[in-house]
């Protein structure tokens, strides 16, 4: 943090010149994003509450329309929901880690993945996640 103008009259103060920028930067971020996060609130949340009223009224009519109780009901389609995020599928057509759907994954990850910056050792491996393959770049 150098003295500008050859005068260091406010070096002794809590706040010189660069951290007031990085104040203002941090301050202009954060009003962009409450500004941001208005704009999809805004346009979204009518839109989320009507499905919610439609998922609803379908509920409820297929509760009654196959004369199950809501509770289970409820306690079904979130043990299908659970199943849905484990990969177990409803259709069986083929399994999700076939070796088809698995070089796909390994494709998908391998393009979309950015090179590593750190080049003192080279990399098969990504920083954040050991499971993700990168490529080899060595320089």
């Amino acid at each position: 943090m150098a003295c500008r103008g050859g005068c260091c009259c406010g070096s002794s103060s809590p706040i010189n010149e660069d951290n007031a920028r990085f104040l203002l930067l941090a301050l202009f971020i954060v009003l962009y994003l409450l500004c941001g996060a208005a704009v999809f609130s805004a346009l979204e949340q009518p839109k989320e509450r009507e499905a919610k009223e439609r998922w609803a009224q379908r509920f409820e009519h297929f509760s009654q329309k196959y004369n199950l109780s809501k509770r289970d009901l409820r306690n079904f389609l979130r043990n299908y929901e659970e199943a849905n995020v484990a990969g177990i599928r409803v259709d069986t057509i083929r399994p999700r880690w076939d070796f088809t759907g698995a070089f796909y994954f390994v494709g998908t990850v391998v393009s979309t993945i950015g090179e590593v910056h750190n080049r003192k050792t080279c990399a098969f491996l990504s920083h954040a996640n050991l499971f993700r393959w990168r490529t080899l770049k060595c320089v």
